[in-house]
């Protein structure tokens, strides 16, 4: 089963790094309300860049 990223909207900053290095097309995340949001899940490659990258740890794939 394909692994889809989810955002701890508690924990996210809304900094926009997932954003930047979301290599999928179209990009998974948005930034609204200050927040990073799962908009394209199915757009997922699993590639981790934004498990990596998050600055406070906020994403995972489920």
């Amino acid at each position: 089963m394909a692994k889809k990223p989810v955002v701890n909207a508690e924990t996210c900053i809304g900094c926009g790094v997932c954003e930047s290095v979301c290599p999928a097309d179209p990009n998974c995340f948005e930034i609204k309300d200050e927040k990073s949001v799962v908009v394209h899940p199915e757009s997922c490659t699993e590639c981790n860049a934004c498990v990596e990258s998050c600055p406070t740890e906020s994403i995972t794939l489920e």
